[in-house]
């Protein structure tokens, strides 16, 4: 994924309910202190990259998607014995790199530590900052990116992001397979069984043997 398919030249976006707004020169204290009064408005997110801010309120397409990964993503898990913990939105910055922001969803493999291991982002609408960098920055190993119907691995190596089919992190877990069930139309709760269900029936079929033949 290239900075062109995050980034977009107008200042502010509305699609699908999604709102986006952008401001330049900001200096890091005001974007702190924006952050912090706006906690209360968990649904607003902020983004901030070397002075430029990005405001973002998400739409209800935008949170169905990443509800639904994330909990597919936490079903695996279990059905797996991984030992995976989230923080949903949590708040990620640093002065030091001058950038800050809330991804949709986060994870690590064991404790938590000062940033995840794993962020998940959903894109509907194109951002207007950059949040490649940003977690380029703040050195997060993975990015999965959700956009145009596929779920995308991004791993961080040396200083870029390179395109992968699956996790390094989690690598017995099939993206595609979770995938697959995503975008489905039909309840989170009723796609979360059916996939339990495939894993299991996965999990039940004899070595090089298809589930179900």
């Amino acid at each position: 994924m290239t900075a062109a398919e995050l980034h977009a030249t107008r200042s502010s976006e509305a699609l699908e309910g999604e709102r986006r707004f952008i401001l330049h020169d900001v200096p890091w204290t005001t974007y702190v202190v924006l952050r912090d009064t706006l906690e209360e408005h968990s649904g607003l997110k902020l983004t901030y990259l070397e002075g430029t801010l990005e405001l973002m309120s998400p739409s209800g397409d935008h949170e169905d998607l990443k509800k639904i990964i994330a909990r597919l993503l936490e079903a695996w898990a279990e059905e797996m014995d991984v030992d995976l913990n989230g923080r949903g939105g949590q708040t990620f910055r640093t002065e030091a790199k001058r950038r800050g922001l809330e991804p949709d969803e986060c994870y690590c493999v064991g404790p938590f530590g000062a940033i995840p291991e794993i962020a998940i982002e959903v894109v509907i609408t194109s951002g207007l900052v950059d949040k490649l960098e940003v977690y380029r920055g703040l050195g997060v190993r993975e990015l999965w990116v959700w956009q145009d119907g596929a779920l995308t691995v991004y791993r961080l190596t040396g200083d870029r992001y390179e395109a992968h089919e699956r996790s390094s992190i989690l690598p017995a877990l099939d993206v595609p397979h979770l995938t697959s069930f995503v975008a489905t139309g039909v309840s989170q709760t009723k796609t979360t069984k059916a996939y339990r269900a495939a894993l299991r029936a996965r999990l039940a079929a004899p070595p090089g043997r298809p589930p179900g033949t």
